[in-house]
């Protein structure tokens, strides 16, 4: 999957807040996103971000 620092991406699975769109902070075997509805950051590892995503948003 060819997702980059800056992107935004929506997952299949909603956060807490009810947002469903992250913008990327880092990349490589863990990824940081940013929920773009509270702000709130996560590190997640790669294979679990690759399986949620739905869509790959450019800026």
């Amino acid at each position: 999957m060819d997702v980059q620092v800056g992107d935004v991406i929506q997952t299949k699975k909603q956060h807490p807040c009810g947002a469903n769109t992250f913008d990327v902070l880092r990349v490589g075997m863990d990824f940081k996103i940013r929920c773009t509805g509270c702000g709130r950051e996560v590190m997640l590892p790669r294979a679990k971000i690759e399986k949620n995503i739905k869509k790959v948003i450019r800026p």
